[in-house]
């Protein structure tokens, strides 16, 4: 029969003598400093011997941790490396993806034939929704997110940046009746409940006299029936502009004022800690960078052409 050391203690000591720091053990390991250092201790007393030279300033290791470490170190890579092939062979045959309504309608559906053929044998299951994410409770692998900072408790991967503008229908230009900012006072002001940029803030970022407040106002529950109510020319809705990106270039809908008062933020693929290195979740995270990066300069591209 083995007899082998405690394997939680062993990993705790080969990442801190990897690092020759307690701190980043603790940083990789996602535990405390106090964890590192007391399951440290566990194995130098299983061992009968010290590993670490201590002090206040500096740690290193003793000759018995250097010699430790040749053999530890080589024998976990080992493992690692048969457990990811073991995983990859078991991998599920499904991606449970869940993100925005109008972003999954308007962007992600578009495209995501083209990373059923790059990982091909994996059904996608898409579930939309904008409430926290949780991936207990509601069963998705992955979900997309729009944010100003990578949301905290998980991985956060941010892929592509969204410039937010007011849009609407081009008859609502006519006459000169969108020349300013200004000029939305006569104009009905449509939102919805996800919105990431009210109308309060841009009024206030435009600069636009608390004296004159719009005329009219439209509320929705979900983006994709503000945005409808846009393109039927009932007034104006602050939504990404990337998703509207082909209308505008086809002349469907407008954006009177250009990228004057707009505001950014960006879109995050979101994966439960340790999950992100599941080959499936990095092919998509890598899929979704190389498609944001297209679509950003897109934008670029559609920005140049309209002069803004």
């Amino acid at each position: 029969m083995r007899k082998l050391p405690p394997l939680n203690a062993v990993r705790a000591f080969e990442a801190a003598a990897r690092h020759v720091s307690f701190t980043k053990a603790a940083k990789e390991l996602f535990v405390t400093h106090g964890a590192v250092s007391k399951q440290v201790a566990v194995l130098e007393a299983w061992l009968s011997t010290p590993l670490f030279n201590r002090s206040q300033s500096q740690l290193s290791l003793t000759d018995a941790g250097r010699t430790f470490l040749t053999a530890v170190t080589p024998a976990l890579d080992r493992i690692a490396v048969t457990a990811m092939q073991l995983v990859e062979q078991a991998e599920p045959t499904a991606l449970r993806i869940n993100a925005p309504p109008t972003f999954t309608m308007r962007w992600l559906i578009p495209r995501i034939s083209a990373f059923q053929k790059r990982r091909g044998g994996v059904e996608v299951k898409l579930t939309t929704s904008t409430a926290p994410v949780n991936f207990e409770e509601r069963g998705y692998d992955v979900a997309i997110r729009g944010a100003h900072e990578p949301l905290p408790g998980m991985v956060s991967v941010p892929f592509m940046t969204e410039t937010i503008v007011p849009i609407c229908h081009p008859d609502l230009l006519e006459g000169g009746r969108l020349q300013d900012p200004t000029d939305v006072a006569e104009h009905t002001l449509i939102s919805y409940d996800t919105e990431p940029m009210n109308w309060a803030e841009w009024l206030t970022l435009a600069q636009v006299p608390a004296s004159q407040p719009p005329s009219k106002s439209l509320q929705f529950e979900q983006m994709y029936f503000a945005l409808q109510a846009a393109a039927e020319g009932l007034g104006l809705v602050l939504v990404p502009l990337f998703l509207v990106a082909d209308d505008v270039i086809a002349g469907r809908l407008c954006a009177p004022f250009g990228l004057r008062v707009a505001r950014q933020r960006r879109y995050f693929v979101n994966s439960p800690l340790g999950f992100e290195r599941k080959p499936v979740i990095e092919d998509f995270t890598e899929w979704l960078l190389k498609e944001g990066q297209d679509t950003e300069r897109s934008i670029a591209q559609l920005t140049e052409t309209m002069g803004w």
